[in-house]
């Protein structure tokens, strides 16, 4: 039987497992990402300021909706989506299993209600989106995931922040077992830590001026010709992940894969040699 992927949905750490019936293949943890909702009310902030200024503005185009799904929970479900989808590339996937999340509407609750609510619309959204690429089977919290980890005698760490198999990956692991058997104990407990790569949507200008009140452009997903979070490779720094970029001097910034840490801010584009495009870098292995 060919391999399955189990995902287990989190608020901070996201757990993915790819199995088949005779080995555990892998076992990977996510970050989430949080940072959307905070971004998105600095970006409405700056935009109502500029309504007062004297000058044209852009007319709105109707045809551009976004659609339904909030900025921030589409960020969310679209991180397994994309996931998923490399394994796909990798493995010949069957089945993938994700753990159902449901957000039960309360009566008489106004507040709860409309803080769930784009959480059913997303997960739909991402359900669609798997089914395209294998079979989808959701399972629920309790009958499906706890029973079996309980009749199976693994245990689950209460950190939920922790880097190891049992935080996350006992969940995903349990998924995918149901979907194709196989021993009773996993084979293969290693974890690897994932951290998405954070691109820094295109703003007008930088909020704080510059030298004689100076706004240089902020954000976006190139960098001199160059995709940003792409791995190159650079004569002195080696392998590494394109940051942000100097218009002025023409020259981008390059990042450790390891670490995250900028590695420089001054190398020439013409310097790095284009390896692979990528969206997250690996925190470090349990």
């Amino acid at each position: 039987m060919r391999p399955a992927v189990g995902v287990d949905p989190g608020s901070k750490r996201e757990g993915f497992t790819v199995k088949s019936q005779a080995h555990t293949y892998l076992n990977q943890q996510f970050q989430a990402v949080n940072w959307v909702k905070d971004a998105e009310e600095a970006s409405t902030k700056a935009r109502r300021a500029r309504r007062y200024r004297k000058t044209p503005y852009r007319v709105n185009r109707k045809n551009r909706k976004r659609g339904g799904i909030p900025p921030s929970t589409k960020a969310r479900w679209q991180l397994k989506v994309r996931v998923v989808k490399v394994y796909a590339a990798i493995f010949p996937i069957s089945h993938i299993g994700i753990e159902d999340v449901k957000a039960e509407t309360r009566k008489g609750c106004k507040t709860w209600n409309t803080s769930f609510s784009p959480l059913e619309v997303g997960k739909q959204w991402c359900y669609s989106e798997l089914r395209e690429i294998a079979n989808l089977t959701t399972f629920n919290g309790y009958e499906d995931t706890y029973l079996t980890r309980q009749a199976l005698r693994l245990k689950k760490s209460k950190n939920k922040l922790s880097k190891g198999f049992n935080a996350h990956c006992v969940d995903s692991w349990v998924l995918a077992y149901l979907l194709v058997g196989g021993d009773s104990f996993p084979d293969n407990t290693e974890v690897i830590e994932c951290k998405p790569i954070r691109l820094h949507r295109r703003q007008l200008h930088v909020f704080n001026p510059g030298e004689r009140g100076y706004r240089r452009p902020y954000g976006g997903s190139m960098s001199q010709g160059l995709k940003r979070g792409g791995i190159v490779k650079h004569p002195k720094y080696g392998k590494c992940y394109v940051g942000g970029e100097d218009i002025v001097k023409s020259r981008v910034s390059l990042h450790s894969l390891a670490a995250g840490k900028r590695l420089c801010q001054n190398a020439k584009p013409e310097d790095c040699r284009f390896l692979a495009y990528n969206s997250w870098r690996t925190v470090k292995p349990s």
